[in-house]
């Protein structure tokens, strides 16, 4: 691998690392801290995730934008190969480490909260969706798939206009306030049918790392399939996202 490319791939695992650190993070805080009441939320509860994962994005973001474009996303690199002419070549490196960056990053929240998980679930059965989302209506498989290409369109779409050279684009140091307020936006409007993940590594790393961990009912091996919609709704969704805003609101700048 080029040593740039070897950088820009770091840069990308660290900043999705980032993002799982803050983002776990603030969900290990809002669900392991109660009385252990069942289904209970603390500390802030939908409000606090909700800012919680735009601060974590802002951050993943600062950190690996100079190096990477900080994709930090498999539906934003898969989205500017097709579209903006990134390299197909590094297509591959950059969605490794997403992926990574998001296992180890979930790896780090277990570690540091492994006290609390063991009290508030010592059977590891019911925690697994503070790493990984899961559907409202699993018997609506429909629903949680066109929330997620929404969601996900949502933000291709809106990222790209702030980041636009034609349009307003932001000054560099504003840019990842701006891309966490999206996120903020998308869950709070977006955010309970299937947890908006709006990013495939952002889900599947942290749901994989909780496969060998050993949590139950992990939407990856305990045969309910739950990880496909996380996984491939949201790259549809940045292709459509991507394409609507090149095909109307880039055309006439």
């Amino acid at each position: 691998m080029p040593g740039t490319l070897l950088y820009e791939a770091t840069a990308e695992f660290i900043g999705t690392m980032i993002i799982i650190l803050f983002g776990a993070g603030v969900v290990a805080m809002t669900q392991l801290f109660g009385t252990g009441t069942p289904g209970e939320i603390v500390n802030g509860g939908f409000t606090n995730i909700t800012l919680g994962w735009g601060l974590a994005v802002m951050m993943g973001v600062a950190v690996s934008a100079k190096v990477s474009g900080a994709h930090l996303n498999p539906a934003v690199t898969i989205s500017l190969a097709i579209f903006r002419g990134f390299s197909w070549s590094k297509v591959l490196p950059y969605l490794a480490a997403q992926f990574t960056g998001a296992f180890c990053g979930a790896a780090l929240v277990y570690l540091n909260y492994r006290p609390a998980f063991l009290a508030h679930d010592p059977g590891l059965e019911s925690t697994a969706g503070v790493f990984s989302t899961f559907p409202r209506f699993p018997e609506i498989p429909l629903a949680g798939f066109v929330d997620q290409v929404i969601g996900t369109a949502l933000l291709l779409f809106l990222v790209l206009a702030v980041t636009d050279e034609n349009n307003l684009q932001a000054p560099p140091w504003l840019t990842p306030m701006l891309v966490g307020l999206i996120v903020v936006a998308i869950g709070m409007s977006f955010g309970s049918l299937h947890g908006y993940a709006i990013n495939p590594a952002r889900d599947f790393g942290p749901r994989l790392f909780t496969a060998i961990a050993g949590f139950k009912h992990n939407g990856l091996t305990d045969g309910t399939y739950v990880w496909l919609i996380p996984f491939f709704a949201p790259i549809l969704g940045g292709i459509v996202g991507t394409a609507a805003y090149d095909f109307t609101i880039r055309k006439t700048l």
